[in-house]
């Protein structure tokens, strides 16, 4: 991926994805000025490769405010974290400021074990009775369980810490990615693991825990991404995003 030979820019990722940054390497490569936002601090051994700020979603003013500096912006951000897009979107559009989303193209539901749900709310209805739910919802969705039907709710961490659980239904489950699908099978044929809730990120990078339910036959409920800011352009497709910046 290579971006072609343009006037240098300014250039703002609303950032939290792995495809950010490898925009983030390409655009620099380019000549480009390139400063990243997130809501969360990167995680794992590829951290952002450019420099980056920790931003509140919630600060309309401020993003505004410091948005004025930047040629374009450019939304790479988790596919779930929603927040940051709507908000992203709104101060550009306030400032008259180019704008692009990235959307990962979703996991098809090509398995009739597979089932999508618009939300953790609609997830956490439909675990059965009794059965051990391995989570990969995020921290924050554990009060949507409540009251939790299931036997234990197994939920993961990718980043270490020493929080208790808040529920006692809830058993953390610490690992380190990238995971294989060999990784996963192992996990959860070792945890007993009767149903697998997972965000619907699509791509590579998180798929190994579905394959490895699929293989498993458990079932496999994708929770819906939210939807993007309406009216905002959307690629697909890191080469698209550069042929964008490319014609500013």
């Amino acid at each position: 991926m290579t971006a072609p030979v343009r006037p240098s820019l300014t250039l703002l990722l609303l950032a939290g994805t792995a495809e950010a940054r490898q925009l983030a390497r390409a655009l620099t490569q380019a000549g480009h000025r390139v400063t990243a936002w997130l809501t969360e601090a990167p995680r794992g051994n590829n951290p952002m490769p450019v420099a980056y700020e920790m931003r509140d979603a919630g600060d309309a003013a401020a993003l505004r405010r410091d948005m004025a500096g930047f040629d374009a912006v450019l939304d790479l951000s988790h596919g779930f974290d929603a927040g940051l897009s709507h908000a992203g979107y709104a101060a550009a559009t306030s400032l008259r400021k180019p704008f692009v989303s990235f959307s990962r193209p979703r996991w098809p539901l090509d398995n009739p074990l597979l089932q999508s749900v618009p939300d953790v709310a609609a997830a956490a209805r439909a675990v059965p009775p009794a059965a051990r739910v391995f989570a990969a919802t995020g921290w924050a969705s554990l009060p949507t369980f409540q009251p939790f039907k299931g036997a234990r709710l197994m939920l993961r961490q990718t980043s270490r810490h020493d929080r208790a659980a808040p529920f006692d239904f809830v058993d953390l489950i610490f690992g380190d990615p990238p995971f294989t699908v060999e990784s996963e099978t192992a996990l959860f044929r070792d945890l007993g693991v009767d149903l697998l809730i997972c965000r619907n990120l699509g791509g590579q990078a998180s798929r190994p825990k579905v394959d490895a339910a699929l293989s498993l036959g458990l079932p496999v409920i994708l929770i819906d991404r939210p939807p993007l800011p309406e009216g905002a352009p959307c690629l697909t497709d890191l080469d698209a995003m550069l042929d964008w910046v490319a014609q500013l």
